[in-house]
């Protein structure tokens, strides 16, 4: 009999069951919404606890006290808003209804929501709950909030009608296959996609009935992963499982219940975990948005328990892709997959590369390792994909979102339609639209860290204390915070300097400051802060290349953080909707570049008088640049063969 840290497989199961049985959160719950995973607690003796073994050095603000202004991420969330609006509670309950037996008479999803997709009910049961409680913290969208929760006390009928706690879109039998290991598409994917919206729903609305029902659904998958010896689980683990680990840690972060983190563990693959402890890259054939999501698990798991084997493993891991296995954009992947040993990008570069979910779930990580640690060179990549593989893959006319970024010369994007799509990356990026708010901001008990420059306002109401950045950034490479504070305060503020600043400068109140900081650093302004100080930055923005690290001929053209495409002619909108990337038969033809070897970024000059644009200088095809989160509608390039002219 397999023992879990001295708990035979017969007491673990009867102890979740135990756990997952009670009707209610218990009253001693914390009364209001903790906001984020890592920020959970539990009330206890009229005291917070918090069952975090590894507490983050530095914290992210609570959403609900973000706010963004005016600018490209606004535009971006207000566009998943509007998306998020559009989607009807009757349509998206339709595969739940039917799969418990419950009359329904609505029309339908398509696209991967279709009543006969193997993964129906991961978007409409899971990511649209996550992205509209994230929407409703960084918003107060309280039609959201309603729309959501009256698809809970939905969802809870079909629970119910379904008996034992399993609840899905899909009947129960899929697990008969994947237990026997028969071909079926990823039934525990979808079953984390909906325990994570629920959990979602719960961490960020309050919803006590959907803690209740993620409960539940956890009771359920421990007695379904208890008849499995260690050998069976490991080849359960061979199909995409998502991130079951990690909504398993949180629902015990908020729960207290030590059973929780036992069936968290059960969703270790070793083949995964053990190269990687070992510091060994044995990624190459791996589905990339299978197993970004089990390492972030790691770094839930690490620190819950504070086993430093979990914190190697995400480090690492982390190290290897950013460094190995990463484009310009500071996407990953070609075809969902690493194809290649490390730093073997050059050949990689296709109409599928860089999945729009592997961005998403390189964030979530990132924000881990920087709550660790409060390295600069975190943000650098956070802001990098921000700005290069998140805004710019949804379309701001209706909300859709792209599947890959494609990064192969001469191609466009592509969007799912908006009711027959609703691919996995539909809904990461429903819910990455949702919370950009949710980094801008970190904090220490008496340290603020100004992380990204984006147009918003701050609220810290245990210290009395608001900040508003006010900001064009990028067009305008330079932000303005100003405090307000109820009374004078210490506070040492952190202004991120990112790697690609070329110099730069910081005046408080008017008056430079004499000294400065190191690219990918915090500069520290420690004072005490009243109403009305200002603190000016400037952050000058220059050209610089991204080279391929095997052949640096294949050159990408960087913008302080901002990836450049050159913009070519537009094309229709049939070509743009529908696929999850455009016809790899048809390219436009782009010329090489010729370029001095001692001045390799003189090809590239300013453009006409408008900010952000480019030109290329002295080649046979004139070309206007642009950053590609501004590329919508026409073909583009953004690597580019440069050739020369002193061969």
């Amino acid at each position: 009999m397999t023992i879990f840290n001295g708990v035979s497989r017969r007491q673990f199961i009867t102890a979740v069951a135990a756990a997952s049985g009670s009707a209610l959160v218990p009253e001693n719950l914390l009364a209001g919404p903790p906001q984020d995973p890592v920020l959970n607690t539990l009330q206890k003796e009229g005291k917070e606890v918090s069952h975090e073994k590894v507490p983050w050095k530095v914290r992210p603000f609570p959403m609900r006290q973000v706010r963004l202004g005016d600018g490209p991420c606004r535009d971006a969330m207000e566009a998943n808003r509007k998306f998020l609006h559009s989607l009807p509670p009757d349509r998206l309950l339709h595969t739940f209804r039917i799969n418990a037996g419950l009359p329904s008479s609505a029309e339908p999803f398509g696209g991967w929501e279709k009543p006969d997709c193997e993964l129906r009910g991961h978007y409409v049961g899971g990511h649209y709950l996550s992205a509209c409680a994230l929407m409703y913290a960084s918003t107060g969208d309280e039609v959201l909030k309603t729309n959501a929760s009256t698809v809970v006390a939905e969802l809870a009928k079909c629970q119910t009608a379904l008996k034992s706690g399993y609840l899905s879109a899909f009947p129960v039998e899929f697990f008969d296959r994947l237990r026997e290991r028969q071909k079926v598409w990823a039934p525990f994917y979808t079953i984390h996609k909906i325990m994570a919206g629920l959990l979602d729903m719960y961490v960020y609305c309050g919803n006590e009935q959907a803690l209740d029902m993620v409960e539940k659904m956890a009771g359920w998958t421990a007695g379904y992963t208890q008849s499995l010896s260690y050998e069976h689980m490991q080849r359960v683990l061979g199909t995409e499982y998502g991130g079951m680990a990690e909504t398993l840690s949180n629902l015990y972060a908020v729960t207290g219940k030590e059973p929780y983190l036992e069936l968290a563990q059960r969703f270790d693959k070793k083949q995964f975990f053990d190269p990687l402890a070992a510091h060994r890259d044995e990624l190459k054939g791996l589905h990339v948005n299978t197993h970004i999501p089990q390492v972030i698990a790691a770094a839930r798991y690490y620190e819950l328990t504070g086993n430093k084997r979990y914190h190697d493993i995400a480090e690492y891991f982390w190290d290897e892709v950013v460094s190995e296995r990463s484009y310009c954009t500071g996407g990953t992947s070609n075809g969902e997959s690493w194809n290649t040993e490390p730093g073997k990008l050059a050949a990689e570069l296709s109409t599928n590369t860089t999945e729009c979910c592997c961005a998403y779930n390189m964030m979530k990580l990132t924000r881990h390792l920087f709550g660790w640690s409060a390295d600069a060179r975190l943000m650098d990549y956070y802001e990098r994909l921000v700005f290069n593989h998140r805004l710019g893959t949804i379309n701001p006319e209706d909300g859709t979102m792209m599947y890959y970024l494609p990064l192969a010369t001469g191609y466009w994007k592509t969007f799912g339609p908006p009711f027959d799509a609703m691919w996995c990356c539909t809904g990461t990026g429903s819910e990455e639209y949702g919370k950009l708010t949710d980094t801008i901001y970190f904090h220490g008990d008496d340290s603020l860290y100004v992380n990204l420059y984006i147009a918003s306002k701050l609220e810290w109401p245990e210290k009395g204390f608001e900040l508003r950045q006010e900001t064009r950034f990028p067009e305008q490479e330079a932000t303005t915070l100003t405090i307000s504070a109820n009374h004078p305060v210490q506070l040492a503020i952190n202004v991120r300097i990112p790697y690609w600043a070329v110099g730069g400068s910081v005046k408080i109140n008017g008056t430079p400051l004499p000294a400065f900081a190191s690219p990918s650093s915090y500069l520290t302004l420690n004072r005490v802060w009243k109403t009305g100080d200002r603190i000016e930055l400037s952050l000058p923005m220059g050209i610089h290349i991204h080279a391929m690290p095997d052949d640096e001929t294949l050159q990408a053209v960087m913008y302080g953080p901002l990836v450049l495409a050159g913009r070519f002619d537009a094309v229709t909108k049939q070509m743009q909707y529908g696929d999850y990337e455009p016809r790899p038969t048809d390219p436009a033809k782009v010329a090489d570049i010729v370029a001095d070897r001692g001045k390799p970024t003189a090809w590239i000059g300013p453009g006409a008088k408008q900010p952000l644009t480019f030109e290329t200088v002295g080649q046979s095809q004139p070309v206007t640049m642009i950053p590609l989160y501004k590329v919508i509608h026409e073909r583009y390039a953004v690597y580019w063969r440069v050739k020369s002219k002193n061969a």
